[in-house]
Formats: structure tokens, sequence, C-alpha cells
């Protein structure tokens, strides 16, 4: 059992669901972080070289950089094998990427810079923009997934935008809508939520040991060494400097994050959840999977699954998110290490998510409208007429309306009949009572097709 499989994983990420996360072993895994640790020394030794205030540092040739450079753009397994392997004998993880980067130095040309390596660094300052380009390149797998699940939501809440609907409120029937227009308003929240993942910019540091500069400014007082660190965590990465903090970065940013992603997973639950009910009553069907088993009992059925394992994993999702987001912030004076094992739980939130969205893509793709379902409950739901026609009722003065519809309608089963004669009885304008009389509940959908196509603008 020493062999890591599906039938030997402890966590299902790893384990059942692998195949389904595959693209963020390379993010969010030990090698992950390890390769992010390199690159980020890599980009601080040569910011340091090409600093001419620096002069031991030493200017590098245009080969050397590039030399130096695929040290971290070729980094592969068996380098941070190696790396594993130093780690066993200095229990220090960033100091073996440290002996690692010196190591393969020795004997080449640019040897005599090897002490740069991490210079004036702790090792929160690669620690931390290590797991800001990890949020970074995971972020960008799970946006992918996210916008699939929009897109399919979109592409139906246009193609059914005037497919009526009776709407449900605290369960009992409501005023008609359109199954497009229902779809549209999750379509509408996701991509409101989306706008405010994609505007959060991982911040980062590189500041040493408590995040003042001390031994940076003790070796080299003339250089501007915050202008020097935002060169690497912004010209380089692409990160926002941070440019007060302790020791850590304060994870704010972080916090930022995972409560915006989690934010969005409740609106796919939300979702997830209407969808499910919308097939339980009839409303969507689902198209059938050659060879698939809905029960092992019962053959007729074909459950909701991909919605119920969406929802599932994004409960798992949220759970390990909103720990994260609130813990994270929280470091005792300018340091501890319960951030450190925390962190390394990320890419469980980021695997429970992108799972979540692709079972949800998964049961998007085989919805179906029952166009009988609807019109049939429809057809039965006349009293829902009574909001119009007590509306118009008010427009023209008329005394009591609400309470007179009331009386006609709550708890009863009214008629298309029934509607009419009470139509027919009124003092109305014969322009407002002819338009009452054509309603029927199909077509008291006041302006939600229209309302579904905003979801372009």
């Amino acid at each position: 059992m020493n062999t890591l499989s599906p039938l030997t994983a402890i966590s299902p990420i790893d384990g059942r669901y692998a195949s389904k996360v595959e693209e963020l072993q390379t993010v969010f895994s030990e090698f992950g972080l390890i390769k992010r640790r390199v690159a980020v020394e890599i980009a601080w030794l040569k910011a340091l070289c090409a600093d001419q205030r620096i002069g031991e540092a030493r200017t590098l040739s245009k080969d050397e950089n590039m030399e130096i450079q695929a040290i971290a753009d070729s980094f592969a397994l068996d380098d941070a094998v190696r790396i594993k392997a130093i780690e066993s004998v200095t229990n220090h993880d960033v100091k073996a990427v440290e002996y690692f980067l010196k190591e393969s130095f020795k004997g080449r040309r640019f040897e005599d810079i090897s002490e740069f390596v991490h210079f004036a660094c702790t090792s929160e300052d690669i620690n931390n923009m290590a797991h800001a380009l990890m949020l970074r390149d995971g972020l960008k797998l799970l946006r992918r997934e996210q916008e699939v699940v929009t897109g399919l939501l979109r592409a139906f809440a246009l193609e059914h935008r005037d497919v009526p609907m009776l709407a449900r409120t605290h369960g009992q029937p409501a005023s008609p809508t359109t199954i497009g227009k229902e779809i549209a308003v999750f379509v509408h929240r996701l991509q409101r939520q989306a706008v405010q993942i994609d505007a959060i910019c991982m911040p980062a540091k590189l500041n040493g040991a408590v995040g003042n500069f001390n031994a940076h400014h003790s070796a080299y007082p003339e250089v501007d060494w915050p202008e020097l660190a935002r060169g690497v965590i912004e010209g380089v990465f692409g990160l926002r400097q941070t440019p007060l903090t302790t020791q850590i970065e304060s994870h704010d940013g972080m916090a930022e994050l995972f409560d915006a992603i989690s934010r969005w997973n409740t609106i796919l639950i939300d979702l997830n959840r209407d969808i499910w009910t919308y097939i339980s009553i009839g409303y969507l069907g689902q198209k059938t999977e050659k060879g698939e088993i809905g029960s092992s009992t019962m053959p007729h059925k074909i459950n909701p699954i991909d919605f119920e394992n969406s929802e599932g994993n994004l409960g798992m999702a949220n759970a390990i998110f909103k720990h994260l987001s609130a813990k994270l912030p929280i470091s005792r004076l300018q340091r501890d290490l319960t951030d450190s094992t925390v962190l390394r739980n990320m890419g469980l939130a980021f695997g429970y998510s992108m799972i979540a969205c692709r079972a949800a893509t998964k049961g998007l793709g085989k919805i179906r409208i029952n166009p009988a379902k609807l019109a049939d409950d429809l057809e039965n739901a006349w009293e829902v007429l009574a909001e119009p026609i007590q509306t118009v009722m008010r427009k023209n003065g008329k005394q009591n309306p609400y309470e007179q519809l009331k009386e006609l309608t709550r708890g009863e089963r009214i008629t298309h009949a029934d509607i009419q004669r009470f139509i027919e009885a009124l003092e109305l304008p014969e322009a407002d009572k002819m338009r009452l009389c054509s309603l029927t509940p199909s077509t008291y959908i006041g302006i939600a097709d229209k309302l579904t196509e905003l979801i372009d603008t």
C-alpha cells in the first residue's frame, strides 16, 4: 500500500477525483511550491546583480542571465527530488532551495555570485511570493472552469428567455416568469462575483526578517531597497507590493480572494439547488446517459447526481476557504507558524471548487426543459392573475381591491371562467378590462424576456 493511487489515496482530490484536477498538480503540489520558490530566488538574484550600487554582485552578461534563468524555467521533478534530499539534512525547506541553487552554480562562470542567492532574505520573503504565484496560476485554471459554467447558463437563459414558467415563492405558486430569466439571475450574480475575483491582485513582500530591510540597509545603505523589491514583485511577477509588513505578508489579500471565490461558489450552490428542484417537479428533464445507473434497485430513476456532486464539493471548498480567510490574517506579534501548515491546504479548496464546476458543467449539458409540464402548471394556476387584476383596480381607484381578490383566490382552486366572471363584473375602462381579459398565466410574464438580455450588457 505504499503507492499512491485512486484506491490508496486518503484524500478524494488525489484519489477518486484526481483526473478532474490534474492541471492543479503542478500548481499546488509540493513540486509546484518548490518550483516557484526557485523562480523567486532567481529573480531576486538577477535584480541584485543588475543594480550598479551592489558592486560585489556584479553585472551578469546576457548569456549568464539566460543560463541562470534557465535553472528556473527548466526546473523539473528530479530537481525537486534533489531539494527534498537536501531538506532531509537541513530540516529547512527554503534553506534547501538556497543550497540547491548554490550547488547548481558550482563549476559555472557565475559561481562567484552564489553568496547573493537568498541575500538578506527571510524564508517568508520567498514563501509569500511563491504562494502568491501559486494562487495566481491556480486561479487562471479555476476561472476557466467557472467561465464554462457561466457560459452554459448564459446560453440556456437566452435560448429560453421567453419560455413561461410558474414562479414559486415560499414554494407556493407565484407570478409567472420565464425559465430563461430565472437562470439569467444566476448568470448576473456569477458575473458580478467574477469581476470582484478578477480585480484582486495578489500582494507580496520582499523586505527581510521583520519587514524593515534591516539586513539589506546594513550592507548597502545607499540602495533604494523598497524600489528594488518592487521591481521584482511587480515588474517581474505582476504581483502588488505590500510596503508595510511584519516578517510575513499579512495575508489580507489571500483572505479577500478566498472570500470572493467562496461567494462565487455559494451562488453556484444556490443554482444547483434550484436546478435540482426544477428537475424534481418536472420542469426540467435530464438526457439519459447510455450505461448509467440511477439507482441500484429502481431502474426508472435518473438522479440529478451532477448537481448534488457539485453542491457537496462546493461545501467542502467553502469550508476550507472560510477557515483560510478567517485564520491567515491573524499572526502573533511579528510572526508565528500557524499559517504555514494551513497554507498547504489551498490546493484542496481549489480542487474541490474545480470538481464542483466540472460536475455542474456535466449536469447542465444534460438538462432539457419539459414544455408540457411547464404549460400544465401554468394552466392550473389562474389564481396568479389576482395580482394584475387588483393592481389595475388600484389604478382606477377601486376600494379594497387586494381584499376582494384575496377573498376570491386565497386557498381556492380558480379557473379561467372564474377570473373572466370577476373581471366582467368590474366597473373598469374598456381598454383595461380587455387587457385583463386577454391575460393568461402563460402571457403574464412582464418583461422577463427583455430582462434576460441584460446579461449581455
